[in-house]
């Protein structure tokens, strides 16, 4: 079955709107499906977060080594084990480590904290627009969002618009190749998701990726159920896999198995070129 048909059949095993994109990045053989509509981010942000801070240290601006101040106020209530670590602040911890976490383990108060040291979320979009990449807004903080259930809706983008980051990343470009390989690290040390991308792949298959889930409101629907990564094929190349799931009732056992079949249904694919 060709993969778009794939795609379609198992995205049909899900009651909300499933975006995907797919591309190699050896060559740009790529694939999309349902790109053209807006998929709520949430911590797949992260990843755009990231890339403008390692821009900024890239400037001179900041350093990984350097000492960034938290206060308790800094470390409201939240997936938080940068909270856990420090639960009454008053600390100083490096950039680097509030990067990781932010990453690798999808930490929303390191997120705030680092995006606060950015000047807030608009300095961010613009340099992703910067970049000639347009279809994403990043408009809130995770503490906004976390306030208020609309707001979430407000940091959106196109699952190629991922792609289009990830392959920055590997082919270089906006930041040095210094910054890009400590990127790929933090993405291949992320530990949320093991059932999405990674959930029906070969066990030693490499994924740098990150992840994006949002709560579940009181009628029992998910904003959004996420994961962008490169999977390091067999051979050797990458390939670049965004899904996206906005708006779903379905548990998310569901959810995840949506995207695990899509990543390997794609991983298949490929692996045969």
């Amino acid at each position: 079955m060709p993969l778009r048909s794939e795609i379609d059949r198992i995205a049909k095993a899900s009651s909300g709107k499933v975006g995907v994109a797919i591309s190699l990045l050896e060559n740009s053989d790529t694939l999309t499906y349902h790109n053209h509509d807006r998929y709520v981010l949430h911590s797949v942000a992260k990843l755009a977060i990231a890339m403008a801070m390692m821009h900024e240290i890239d400037l001179g601006h900041f350093k990984l080594g350097q000492q960034i101040h938290i206060t308790k106020a800094d470390l409201p209530p939240t997936y938080s084990p940068l909270r856990d670590k420090y639960p009454d602040g008053n600390v100083d911890v490096p950039l680097e480590m509030l990067l990781t976490y932010m990453v690798s383990l999808s930490d929303n108060n390191a997120c705030d904290i680092l995006m606060k040291q950015l000047g807030g979320a608009q300095p961010i979009e613009n340099f992703i627009h910067g970049l000639g990449i347009n279809p994403i807004a990043i408009k809130a903080t995770e503490a906004q969002m976390a306030a208020a259930w609309p707001v979430q809706y407000t940091n959106w983008c196109q699952p190629y618009t991922q792609i289009q980051l990830l392959g920055l990343i590997y082919h270089g470009g906006p930041l040095s190749k210094k910054s890009n390989e400590f990127l790929m690290r933090i993405l291949l040390a992320t530990s949320t998701g093991p059932k999405r991308l990674k959930g029906l792949l070969p066990a030693s298959t490499p994924v740098a990726h990150k992840t994006g889930t949002s709560g579940t409101n009181d009628k029992g629907l998910s904003a959004a159920t996420n994961d962008v990564g490169i999977i390091i094929l067999p051979n050797g190349h990458h390939l670049a896999v965004a899904v996206f799931i906005t708006d779903s009732y379905d548990p998310i056992t569901t959810r995840e198995l949506v995207i695990a079949r899509i990543a390997k249904a794609a991983y298949d694919e490929f692996v045969k070129k």
